[in-house]
């Protein structure tokens, strides 16, 4: 990435930054605003979300996958170490076009696991290298720039091109669960077809999250690695 200095800070960076954070605002605006408004409608079945995640479990043969309440507002997760599916408040009881929208989500996640999915068992392999990464390779780059080593402010950036590399394989891995959820609710007939409309706009929000998600982390790899670079430049002068 080519950088523009002035007045001493990097504008090339502040022109790519402004429109990330710009569409990072808008995608967790939109994925609260249009769950929040199907959150209010209900499913002519009165179909709760935990319903909805049963429904497509048991349908795959997943009898042994739990479904759990949880506290919290979009808390909603699948753990695929307990093998249990927990459901947000907003989400569990509640017979919304939303909720069972994002329940059906995360059975679609328990289904890729079940399935082998790719996506999900390569992003499984590295969360413990990402979550190392995401704590520590902004320190190790530093690091190594402070004491003048620059393999280890190398080391820093790679790591950090860990957890870019993390965010890019949850793309697939979301867009294919969302898939799989409207899939199951249409050939369940759990929905109509402008309740599926609805569903498919929840889960289209919260996409959007994890692609602002990628970007940011797109975007800090570039700053890292001008960092780096640079710093590599002045030491070999």
């Amino acid at each position: 990435m080519p950088v523009i200095y002035y007045g001493g800070y990097d504008i090339s960076y502040i022109l790519l930054l402004i429109p990330v954070l710009i569409f990072s605002l808008w995608a967790q605006t939109s994925v609260t605003s249009t769950f929040n408004r199907y959150q209010k409608v209900l499913n002519k079945r009165r179909m709760t979300g935990y319903d909805a995640a049963r429904l497509i479990l048991d349908r795959n043969g997943l009898y042994h996958v739990q479904i759990e309440q949880i506290a919290g507002n979009l808390t909603d997760h699948y753990d695929p170490k307990a093998n249990v599916i927990r459901l947000s408040d907003a989400v569990y009881h509640t017979p919304s076009i939303a909720a069972v929208g994002v329940a059906a989500h995360e059975a679609g996640h328990a289904v890729q696991y079940a399935t082998n999915y790719g996506p999900i068992r390569l992003r499984a392999s590295i969360v413990s290298l990402t979550q190392f990464a995401s704590r520590w390779s902004i320190y190790i780059l530093m690091f190594g720039i402070l004491l003048s080593f620059g393999t280890l402010a190398y080391v820093g950036f790679w790591l950090y091109a860990v957890v870019a590399f993390f965010q890019l394989v949850t793309l697939p891995v979301e867009f294919n669960a969302s898939r799989r959820a409207i899939t199951a609710l249409e050939d369940g007939g759990s929905l109509d077809r402008e309740e599926l409309s609805g569903a498919k706009k929840v889960l289209s929000a919260a996409a959007m999250t994890y692609v602002a998600a990628l970007l940011s982390a797109l975007l800090q790899l570039l700053r890292l690695w001008s960092i780096v670079s640079s710093n590599d430049e002045r030491r070999r002068r």
